[in-house]
């Protein structure tokens, strides 16, 4: 017992140095690895899909700093989303930079569910990086599941594959398929899974209607919104 105190306390005395290490690197490497950003692309939501979007992954969007504990939020927001994609998947940096871009994508893959570095860099991000941009990078790299054993990544790519059609031509219905696949892209999948997409779509339009509102914070499933429960 003795022994897990000692080391818990030392964890505790470690985390500020690993919290301000992760923040004073996602600062200092931010312009190197925005400058291969691609410029802004011309509007890829319409105003109605966006705001679908956001009431399903982060209401809270626009008046957060990169991290909320809105209703139906969870622990992640879009920014963080952005985040963890930006400083991950992004350039390969070389020197110090990539020495610590490494280091933290095996801290990613073994604890990114207690991790708190991402949300110190998700506030040097959301600080940086405009929302119009954030939103911008997000719906171009979202991850959707894959299909033919491939990755689908954005949005666009997404509605050909699985409505057959651009994003700008989904209507309402197709567009909040599409938004309710973010959650469990797989397990949601639309070719694969089609009944558990159904539902969650379902429970989406009761949210969007003004029917209900998320339990809580937890309630990124929207159980607040079912008539028969789900499991993705």
């Amino acid at each position: 017992m003795k022994r897990l105190a000692r080391l818990a306390a030392l964890l505790l005395l470690l985390l500020p140095a690993y919290l301000g290490m992760a923040a004073g690197w996602a600062m200092a490497v931010f312009g190197d690895l925005a400058a291969g950003l691609p410029p802004m692309r011309a509007a890829l939501l319409t105003p109605r899909q966006t705001a679908i979007l956001l009431a399903v992954e982060d209401p809270d969007f626009y008046r957060h700093a990169g991290i909320s504990l809105a209703a139906g939020q969870g622990f992640a927001t879009l920014t963080s989303a952005v985040t963890r994609d930006f400083y991950q998947d992004g350039a390969r940096l070389g020197g110090a930079g990539g020495v610590f871009q490494s280091a933290y994508a095996h801290i990613q893959h073994c604890c990114k569910a207690i991790d708190l570095g991402r949300d110190a860099m998700t506030l040097v991000l959301d600080a940086k990086m405009s929302k119009d941009r954030q939103l911008d990078y997000y719906v171009a790299h979202v991850y959707m599941g894959t299909q033919a054993g491939v990755q689908v990544r954005g949005l666009a790519l997404a509605a050909l594959l699985y409505a057959g059609k651009p994003l700008a031509a989904l209507d309402e219905r197709e567009f909040i398929r599409l938004a309710a696949m973010i959650k469990a892209p797989n397990a949601y999948h639309p070719l694969r899974h089609p009944a558990p997409l159904a539902a969650r779509a379902a429970r989406i339009e009761a949210l969007l209607a003004g029917r209900c509102t998320a339990a809580g914070l937890s309630d990124t499933l929207l159980r607040a919104c079912e008539q028969t429960k789900e499991s993705p």
